[in-house]
């Protein structure tokens, strides 16, 4: 809303780097309607992935890890979960299930908020609720040392701010102060300044920005996980949010930091989903030509661990017939012995 309120203030110049992105992510959007209506196989099995690396990845990324061979079950599964983070995990798949199937249907409003909240946070007490006490962000060193990287919007404002927020959302896409994919991101920054909630801030942020991209009709999050990017390169996610938070109680921040982040974010998602789907005729298998893309995409030596990792939905099995398939055509090969093996492309790999 600080960001909101310096946009309403004075028209706006746009960073040239900004305006790449708008113009990559307008070409990107425009082919959104030739690829979804490819191969339905391919977009099941991109679907199905995407759920579980965002509710893995979204999770991760707040250190709340599971155990890799339940990740199907806790997902997809309806059996008795364990423990509290896979309460956690199965309850961002409920908010992200709310809306996958709601999309532009579902509005973007503070009752939205705390419902997406009530799901990420499953049957904790404060569920739903915003924050009762102050709480700023404290970055914690392995030493011990600790600094506070950002003081929040206090316990008795957080109600306010968050209902201008909405507001201002709505009214700079009425009178288009900025291109409506900047707005969004200037409401994730905003939103991620105030800290509405004592915790689930971030997990409420990513969930609020999909749904945003639904509203302005980028659907790529339906078969890439927005979050797993943002996960990949979470130093620059926390880097450019610290650099664009800097001043923003006085309304003298630069938020074009975050702002760029999450444009690349979105535009890498349109660059693998059209990697991935681009291909009208392939006669390989959906799953197969996946862990083909994720093994494409390493710069280096991989195990097949990182490869599950990035196929949850893939199983093992498969991952090792791929392998062996690819060394049999010479287009990778096995740098050691055992379950730890690093794996390598070849020269012959292109």
């Amino acid at each position: 809303m600080m960001t909101f309120r310096q946009f309403a203030s004075k028209p706006e110049s746009i960073p040239a780097a900004t305006s790449w992105y708008l113009a990559d992510l307008g070409e990107a959007r425009g082919k959104q309607e030739l690829f979804t209506k490819q191969s339905p196989q391919k977009l099941r099995v991109l679907r199905e992935n995407a759920m579980i690396e965002s509710a893995v990845s979204s999770n991760r990324i707040e250190g709340v890890t599971v155990d890799q061979t339940r990740i199907r079950t806790i997902v997809f599964g309806k059996s008795v979960l364990r423990d509290r983070d896979e309460e956690e995990v199965r309850g961002y798949r409920d908010a992200l299930k709310l809306i996958h199937e709601q999309g532009k249907k579902l509005s973007v409003s503070e009752e939205t908020i705390l419902i997406l909240h009530r799901l990420c946070r499953g049957d904790i007490w404060d569920a739903g609720r915003y924050k009762e006490k102050d709480g700023d962000i404290i970055e914690r060193y392995p030493n011990g040392r600790e600094r506070v990287r950002f003081k929040t919007v206090t316990a008795v404002k957080t109600p306010a701010f968050m209902k201008e927020l909405i507001e201002r959302w709505e009214q700079c896409l009425l009178e288009k102060w900025v291109h409506p994919v900047i707005a969004m991101a200037a409401s994730s920054l905003d939103f991620l300044c105030i800290h509405p909630f004592r915790d689930g801030n971030g997990r409420v942020s990513r969930l609020l920005l999909l749904l945003q991209c639904y509203h302005l009709g980028y659907e790529v999050g339906r078969y890439i996980s927005l979050e797993r990017l943002i996960e990949q390169n979470k130093e620059r996610y926390y880097e450019t949010l610290e650099k664009s938070s800097e001043g923003w109680h006085e309304g003298k921040h630069d938020p074009w930091h975050y702002v760029n982040f999450v444009l690349y974010t979105l535009k890498t998602a349109y660059r693998e989903f059209e990697e991935r789907v681009g291909q009208i005729a392939s006669p390989k298998g959906a799953k197969t030509e996946l862990v083909i893309s994720v093994i494409g995409r390493h710069p280096g030596p991989f195990r097949i661990s990182d490869i599950q990792k990035e196929c949850p939905g893939v199983s093992v099995d498969l991952i090792r017939s791929v392998l062996k398939n690819l060394r049999s055509s010479g287009k990778v090969k096995c740098l050691g012995r055992g379950q730890n093996a690093e794996w390598e492309k070849t020269t012959k790999w292109k």
